[in-house]
């Protein structure tokens, strides 16, 4: 993927990726979709659209799982 420089650091999606895993490594028992959206929410103004592409994105690098609608990171 090619880093676009003009656009806005907050819709970039390796930005959404590192804000998520960063919600991620307090939760070692993973967290609910809904519950990790609305963590996001509070950090970072985001659309539902956009975590989900971000939910795509982290899972196809291996960089989370999702089981029985909980995610959870793989390292």
């Amino acid at each position: 993927m090619i880093i676009n420089k003009d656009i806005n650091p907050i819709r970039n999606i390796y930005y959404l990726g590192g804000r998520l895993i960063d919600i991620l490594q307090n939760h070692d028992k993973g967290l609910l979709i809904y519950d990790a959206y609305e963590a996001m929410i509070e950090k970072v103004d985001i659309s539902m659209n956009m975590f989900t592409l971000t939910l795509d994105w982290l899972y196809l690098i291996d960089v989370i799982t999702i089981e029985d609608g909980r995610i959870y990171k793989c390292f």
